[in-house]
């Protein structure tokens, strides 16, 4: 659970220092961040989400928690591809395309 704390909160403040924004899209970023944990995965966010959230089911013992934390992931991915993608592509153009060629989704490259 900490370590899916620690990621969501290092992500925010890449986006304020490097991104120059915010997580609201009222405020995006106006850099596309590439740096820290966006160099492992492309949405370091989501899987802090989603290890605070595992982290909290084992915890608990909770298969309520876990089927929850699939359904989140679902609607993670679903938006990832719908709508947060193809946004980035039209507002980055080639370099967010050439980051998604070298950067992973969700795993990191080995």
């Amino acid at each position: 659970m900490t370590s899916g704390s620690y990621i969501l909160l290092r992500c925010v403040w890449d986006f304020a220092t490097k991104g120059r924004g915010t997580l609201a899209p009222v405020d995006a970023p106006r850099t596309l961040v590439v740096e820290g944990l966006y160099r492992y995965v492309r949405n370091p966010m989501y899987a802090g989400v989603m290890t605070m959230l595992l982290g909290e089911s084992l915890f608990f013992e909770s298969m309520p928690l876990l089927r929850y934390a699939i359904g989140c992931f679902v609607a993670f991915h679903l938006f990832v591809i719908l709508y947060e993608e193809p946004t980035l592509r039209r507002t980055f153009g080639e370099s967010y395309i050439r980051y998604c060629s070298s950067v992973h989704r969700w795993l990191p490259r080995l």
